[in-house]
């Protein structure tokens, strides 16, 4: 049951993650992106994490993408402001070099895993749990943990710099 589960949930992320990739609406990419963050969710509650699959639909399918959104709508690109971009072959021979060398640090890194089976004896059933993610987060991750509210700290100091207008512009 759970590894069928497990198999509609990766293709369903794989599908949506392709759809926000592929969608020329941006209002339709953001929306396929909260579905990708569900079925995340779902996938860290198979694991036993349930506090993550909590804080993920809490922070990310709603804060974050309602500030997505609001960013979106705020910079009115309707169709009118769709115009036709040109790429030169420069940028997508860089494009397709970042994306072949991203898939072979992907395979290098996927190389050596190996599958742990279930073993009774040393299943933890606390690994998920709030205590011992904290323990982990504040230990081991600290310095990616304080980055990344820095990351956060920047995109908001940027949409609100992009929402700013200026002093000769006209209003709604």
């Amino acid at each position: 049951m759970s590894e069928s589960l497990f198999f509609f949930l990766a293709s369903l992320t794989l599908l949506c993650a392709l759809m926000v990739v592929i969608s020329k609406n941006p209002v339709h990419s953001v929306l396929f992106l909260i579905i990708t963050f569900f079925t995340i969710s779902g996938h860290y509650i198979l694991l036993n994490a349930q506090f993550l699959a909590a804080v993920n639909i809490i922070v990310y399918a709603g804060a974050i993408m309602v500030l997505f959104l609001f960013v979106i709508m705020f910079l009115n690109m309707g169709k009118e402001s769709e115009k036709e971009v040109k790429t030169s072959t420069l940028s997508k021979i860089a494009g397709t070099i970042a994306g072949g060398l991203l898939f072979v640090v992907m395979i290098a890194a996927l190389k050596d895993t190996e599958i742990a089976g279930y073993n009774a004896e040393t299943y933890d059933s606390q690994i998920g749990m709030v205590e011992s993610l904290g323990v982990v987060l504040f230990t081991e991750y600290l310095l990616p943990f304080e980055l990344a509210s820095v990351l956060f700290l920047v995109a908001m100091v940027g949409a609100v710099m992009l929402g700013k207008k200026e002093s000769g512009e006209q209003h709604f």
